[in-house]
């Protein structure tokens, strides 16, 4: 199969699962604004800005309210970053950040909301404007709690790479942190070795005098290898975590929590997947074996990679060359219909595996 083939299966996939886990605020453009607004269902638009302290507040609320309405067919939550589309925010009459408007069904003349920015609040609005009777879920947090009761029997597990936040219920740094860190405790929930976790410092203030906390959010990351713990010292946006985790823990997922190209990949065995490949037919069998001897040095989750590769390996000489792309295919036509993230990871995996077959 040819290297651009593989990477149009691969990058149709990755399309494929970004779609599947789209956010519940539907993201407005000067592209797709009025397509989506003023149409067939009411809209309730936040006009903001990324570096608004006060939009960040709004956030975890918004993205709350987003979940909420997410089946509520007669009207859209939507939001418009106004440093990328200034021209459409300047149409609306937007001045500061955030601005939040009402867009009845079948209009684009807005009415501004002046109400309390809480998800409650801003769900009774919309209740009232769009004739809905919608209640706030609660959404579960990817986050561990920590308290002084369980704080040792997780962090200091060594078979565990924790990531802790020491904050405060008071800080506003804290507050704007939230939304993300939350986000990246998602990211990682089906990692069995990460743990994202944090602490009420103000609470347990033995436990962050203990660590030398000083200020609000302190970060601190606490690795297999080091349970004394390392200062996190790296930047506070999604993708910053993600890639922080990833290089330290020898995870590969994206900001949406979806298993990255690399995912599954393992050098040694995928330079000997090459060999075999060009392979005659009466060397495929020792160098099958190399691929046993070398799955058989494996441990930790790249045990489970080795295994996926052996098989694989089996049924290319089983099947012949033609095994892989077939596998690949029925995989991606899997992936299309609805399946858990857990099957998700699964079959990205072994697509990824495969594409070294292919």
């Amino acid at each position: 199969m040819a290297k651009s083939q593989i990477w149009f299966a691969v990058g149709t996939l990755a399309l494929l699962l970004v779609s599947a886990i789209a956010d519940d605020v539907v993201v407005l453009t000067e592209e797709n604004f009025e397509k989506e607004v003023g149409q067939d269902r009411a809209a309730l638009v936040e006009f903001y800005a990324p570096w608004c302290g006060h939009c960040k507040k709004l956030a975890p609320e918004y993205e709350k309210l987003g979940s909420s309405f997410k089946k509520a067919k007669s009207v859209l939550i939507g939001k418009v970053d106004c440093d990328e589309h200034k021209s459409l925010c300047s149409k609306y009459g937007v001045s500061g950040y955030p601005t939040i408007q009402w867009f009845p069904k079948g209009s684009l003349e807005p009415k501004k909301y002046e109400g309390p920015r809480t998800a409650e609040s801003l769900a009774e609005f919309v209740n009232n404007e769009g004739g809905t009777n919608v209640k706030i879920a609660a959404v579960p947090s990817n986050v561990v709690v920590l308290s002084s009761d369980n704080f040792d029997e997780v962090v200091l597990d060594e078979t565990k790479d924790v990531l802790v936040e020491f904050y405060a219920p008071w800080c506003g740094h804290c507050k704007s942190l939230a939304p993300t860190y939350e986000k990246v405790a998602t990211a990682f929930k089906l990692e069995e070795e990460v743990v994202i976790a944090n602490l009420d410092a103000d609470k347990y203030k033995d436990l962050a005098e203990k660590y030398g906390v000083s200020g609000y959010p302190t970060l601190k990351f606490f690795p297999k290898g080091n349970k004394a713990g390392e200062e996190y010292e790296g930047g506070r946006d999604l993708v910053d975590f993600v890639n922080f985790i990833n290089e330290k823990c020898g995870t590969s997922r994206d900001e949406k929590g979806q298993y990255t190209s690399k995912a599954g990949l393992v050098e040694s065995l995928s330079t000997l997947v090459k060999e075999l490949v060009a392979a005659s037919d009466e060397e495929k069998k020792t160098i099958y074996a190399k691929i046993e001897e070398e799955v058989d040095k494996l441990k930790g989750s790249t045990a489970k990679y080795g295994k996926i590769y052996l098989k694989a390996a089996k049924n290319s000489m089983e099947k012949g060359s033609g095994y892989a792309q077939k596998e690949i295919d029925r995989l991606q036509r899997m992936l299309e219909k609805s399946v858990s993230p857990a099957k998700a990871d699964e079959f990205a995996l072994k697509k990824n595996i495969l594409s070294a077959f292919a």
